[in-house]
């Protein structure tokens, strides 16, 4: 991979609420993330600091990661705590479409993508940590992610394909022929065919990234599949998922109560729907940590992050 250009920031907008963990852009410029204690906000006039407002639409009474606009205007919401929801941002209101699947409680939904059909297909990270454990499940390595779907008018998620590793960002290819599952535990993207003769299929989409990826997110269909990368890749912990399970499960029994500090190392990455990086920006001793979620909008580049109590405005490179 070829060197990554430096991401230059412009400007922190706090919020109000800490770990904006994903960022969405609608259509007036606007973005939209959920915090820590259960909001969904809408930040506004993000080009003029000072002029910067921040709406509270609603509160989901868990912990919002990955969001998806729908084309009606509401929000879907995967929620850490609550499963798949459904948010109305003119009036608040919260509806569940889906908590739990084949009878075992969804703890930890991460990021979701509606398709044209009506079909919604979201992630979920771990099924053995819970949120707050995220740290466990990737020195784990457990191998416990999946991809469900939920048909329309369906109440019960189908699992689409399972046995990844810290399951996170989703986004749907141009033609909605595949969709794009991040690995966060992984250092890699996976590909899973909706259509076509490898229909129900997964393989490698993009591998050995330059860290682990988190959430995803697709402006327009002919644009890029933007890539948060969470963290730089930490040899270390290459090494230790390639030891015993016994030897990870012990390693994550410490991790989960050790605490945990982001490095100043942040970055992202824009591929194509050939699994192409186009773009990769990095920066290093950033005072902006952990970027979890990353959106475009009026060319500049928004940066979210599960550990910040703002986002951050950052400029975005001509695309190829």
């Amino acid at each position: 991979m070829d060197r990554p250009t430096e991401l230059v920031p412009h400007r922190y907008v706090a919020i109000g609420g800490r770990g904006p963990e994903d960022v969405v852009a609608d259509a007036r410029g606007r973005v939209l993330t959920g915090v820590e204690d259960g909001r969904i906000l809408r930040v506004d006039g993000l080009m003029e600091p000072s002029a910067a407002r921040v709406e509270v639409l609603a509160d989901t009474g868990g912990r919002p990661l990955g969001l998806e606009l729908l084309p009606d205007g509401d929000l879907l919401v995967c929620d850490a705590e609550r499963g798949l929801l459904r948010v109305g941002l003119d009036d608040g209101v919260v509806r569940v479409l889906a908590d739990s699947v084949a009878g075992e409680r969804l703890r930890f939904c991460s990021n979701v993508v509606a398709l044209s059909d009506g079909s919604v297909c979201f992630t979920v990270s771990s099924r053995r940590y819970p949120l707050h454990q995220w740290i466990g499940d990737i020195v784990e390595h457990t191998g416990t992610g999946r991809l469900l779907r939920l048909a329309p008018g369906s109440e019960s998620p189908e699992v689409l394909l399972e046995g990844l590793h810290f399951a996170n960002g989703l986004a749907a290819s141009a033609d909605e022929s595949f969709l794009v599952v991040a690995e966060t535990g992984a250092y890699r993207l996976t590909r899973h065919w909706l259509t076509g003769p490898r229909a129900g299929h997964g393989e490698p989409f993009a591998e050995n990234l330059p860290g682990m990826p988190d959430n995803l997110w697709r402006g327009a269909p002919d644009g890029p599949i933007w890539v948060a990368l969470a963290g730089p890749r930490v040899p270390p912990l290459d090494l230790l998922h390639r030891a015993a399970p016994a030897v990870r499960r012990s390693a994550a029994r410490v991790a989960v109560r050790a605490p945990f500090r982001p490095t100043g190392t942040i970055g992202v990455l824009a591929v194509d729907d050939t699994g192409r990086v186009v773009h990769h920006l990095a920066r290093r001793r950033s005072g902006f940590r952990m970027v979890t979620g990353v959106c475009e909008t009026d060319g500049r580049l928004i940066l979210g992050s599960i550990w910040e109590r703002g986002i951050a405005v950052c400029e975005a490179p001509v695309l190829k």
